[in-house]
């Protein structure tokens, strides 16, 4: 029987692929780190023969998991992090390190080109809705005719990160509308722009960008060194699919008008799907174009889940290999009253800044209001707080986020803080079963292209199902209220409001 479904989503550190039944409901998993090169300041590339082993060895691992052969899967999904620059030749050989969203050495072009160029940055707003970063796929064209033109003249195609593992897969070329619209391209249009193109002075390397089409349209079939690599049926269809956030709203079954959802992983942000594209506030915030006619308008604080990584290794040094470590820290951060007795953390803990509540390169990551009678619970207890804080914060800038807001990512796995930020949102907060959100929305994208569901928006509500839901507790919110006019104060002097 082919009724299981596979789903892949490559990060930048870890490729993950889940096995999946027709109601969505996932049934094994493999996963395979990447290592990450930095080989200059602000450069982040991969290796994409060590991409391409990574999901091989994961997809057979998830087959494996599941107890599944590779005849029985009906489709293959993919996502992955998203925009970027993988380059090929006409034969389909990588031609460099494929380049990743949060790489930043197009920093300088960008802003050789906001003084060039009137409006540069509003002119880049009005057309995708995101504050452009210096991963995005058009920066990175520009910086690479005037850094490395002879890899560029010998590249036939210039991929994101998930249409060269299709690529992989299939033989075959494309790309997806989530994606061209935020190269920067144009969120009304769906589609690439070519005022984005001559913004950047690459509207003739148009040509080495891939055709646009739909994420729920079939992109191709696994060839026969792809099935030997790993373990699929020659032949099974693969869907165009869609970049990470798009995919995890799918999977996080959001993809409804109206829908409030965070993602509280590695990057934390918020967001409202909308049958429309949303362009307020302006110059703040992404706006992804979603399958299905809809978007998601989003406000980003860049690091989540991150800041507690970051303060286990730094704060718990004893506790980190601890197997019941989350456990141990919540027991420790108890006794402590929302508010951490004054102290304040900023999790801005990134170095390429934020791009919202307000734009800031250079924002960072710091505690405030320290004082000798503080101790280690105090400061963990504060970078719950600052997370669940900066959610409130980026909530201030959306509309129409309603009294509901699904939550998902690492984050959402702890009731404790989950608990937290619905009090301190003040708002009901729905957590979605499963984990591998963007495997599942890839993998739901795979069953829409095949038929198994008559639309995208289907596919994602109708496999809806609720793992926990928290209720605010409306006792504390003068305590949350008092937290937040603190976070407010110390955000302001900060970045220098």
């Amino acid at each position: 029987m082919t009724n299981y479904f596979l789903g892949i989503d490559a990060g930048s550190s870890v490729t993950k692929v889940a096995v999946f039944d027709e109601n969505g409901q996932q049934l094994g998993m493999g996963f395979r780190r990447i290592r990450l090169q930095r080989p200059h300041p602000g450069w982040s590339e991969i290796d994409p023969d060590l991409a391409w082993s990574a999901v091989s060895a994961a997809i057979r691992a998830a087959l494996d998991d599941a107890g599944v052969m590779g005849s029985n899967i009906a489709a293959v999904g993919l996502s992955a992090a998203m925009v970027g620059a993988w380059l090929v030749d006409d034969s389909g050989s990588a031609l460099r390190p494929g380049i990743v969203w949060e790489d930043s050495r197009a920093q300088g072009l960008l802003e050789r080109r906001a003084t060039e160029v009137p409006d540069f940055y509003k002119r880049i707003f009005q057309s995708d809705g995101c504050v452009v970063q210096q991963g995005c796929t058009l920066p990175l064209l520009a910086w690479l005719r005037e850094h490395e033109p002879d890899v560029l003249d010998r590249a036939a195609h210039v991929f994101s990160y998930k249409d060269f593992l299709r690529l992989k897969l299939t033989g075959r070329v494309a790309a997806d509308r989530t994606e061209a619209a935020v190269a920067p391209g144009s969120a009304r249009l769906r589609d690439r722009s070519p005022e984005m193109l001559a913004l950047f002075d690459v509207a003739d390397l148009a040509h080495k960008l891939p055709p646009v089409a739909d994420s729920e349209s079939i992109g191709g079939f696994v060839t026969a060194i792809a099935a030997a690599a790993t373990g699929l049926a020659e032949g099974t269809p693969v869907a165009i699919g869609a970049g990470d956030v798009p995919a995890t709203v799918i999977g996080a079954s959001a993809l409804e008008t109206g829908k409030a959802m965070a993602v509280l992983g590695t990057t934390c942000m918020v967001g409202v799907v909308s049958d429309h594209p949303v362009f307020t506030p302006p110059d703040l915030g992404l706006l992804f174009t979603l399958p299905g006619e809809t978007w998601y308008r989003a406000m980003v604080n860049v690091a989540g889940t991150l800041n507690l990584d970051w303060a286990v290794e730094t704060l718990l040094p004893d506790l980190a290999k601890e197997p019941d470590l989350y456990a141990r820290m919540e027991t420790m951060i108890a006794p402590i009253p929302i508010g951490s007795e004054g102290v304040v953390y900023l999790p801005y803990l990134s170095e390429s800044g934020i791009i919202a509540p307000v734009v800031d390169r250079e924002a960072r990551a710091g505690f405030h209001g320290l004082s000798p009678r503080h101790g280690r619970p105090h400061m963990i207890r504060a970078v719950y707080e600052g997370v669940a804080l900066a959610l409130r914060d980026l909530f201030q800038d959306l509309e129409g986020t309603g009294h509901e807001i699904m939550l998902t990512g690492g984050g959402a796995r702890s009731p404790t803080w989950t608990q937290m930020i619905a009090d301190c949102l003040g708002k009901t907060v729905l957590v979605p079963a499963g984990t591998e959100f963007g495997a599942r929305g890839a993998a739901l994208l795979a069953a829409t292209a095949i038929g198994r569901f008559s639309s995208i928006r289907e596919a994602s509500v109708s496999t809806r199902k609720i793992q926990r839901r928290h209720e605010s507790d409306g006792a504390v919110k003068p305590a949350w209220d008092s937290a937040f006019a603190a976070y407010r104060d110390r955000r302001d002097s900060a970045l220098g409001k």
